[in-house]
């Protein structure tokens, strides 16, 4: 098993398919254009674990603000469907905890919608709380 960041367009690319699992709603010729974006605007980054084939996917940015300081949020977690419970997703949370320390992060944070309750036991499994609520208004349908 490796865990890295997809830089080049193919390493991108190879993400989808199991990225699409948790955004069924972004298309595969639009994926590498949209991330190449975020990336641009908002250091978005991939990461990925290998076992053969892509096993599990993270897109993430470091940033800073006045409530939080210096954090790494966490965008997208989602382990292959067919490969949950092997440890991959906690593989790649550990992987990601540690890259925020290493540059220098004081919080690592993340949103997961209220009817993920399989994705909430797995983040407070790994010590996350509970520290806030996210309120959302729609601005377009």
């Amino acid at each position: 098993m490796r865990i890295a960041l997809a830089r080049e367009d193919h390493e991108i690319q190879s993400c989808y398919q199991v990225m699409a699992e948790l955004r069924p709603h972004v298309m595969p010729d639009e994926f590498l254009s949209r991330v190449k974006k975020q990336s641009e605007v908002g250091d978005y980054k991939l990461a990925y674990v290998l076992d053969g084939e892509v096993k599990a996917v993270a897109g993430f940015r470091i940033s800073e603000c006045l409530g939080w300081g210096k954090f790494l949020y966490l965008d997208d977690l989602v382990s292959k469907s067919s490969d949950r419970s092997k440890g991959y997703g906690g593989a790649l949370f550990d992987w990601l905890v540690e890259h925020a320390k290493e540059n220098g992060c004081d919080a690592f944070h993340l949103d997961s919608g209220v009817q993920r309750f399989g994705a909430h036991r797995f983040y407070l499994n790994k010590r996350m709380i509970i520290g806030a609520h996210h309120f959302t208004l729609k601005l377009k349908d």
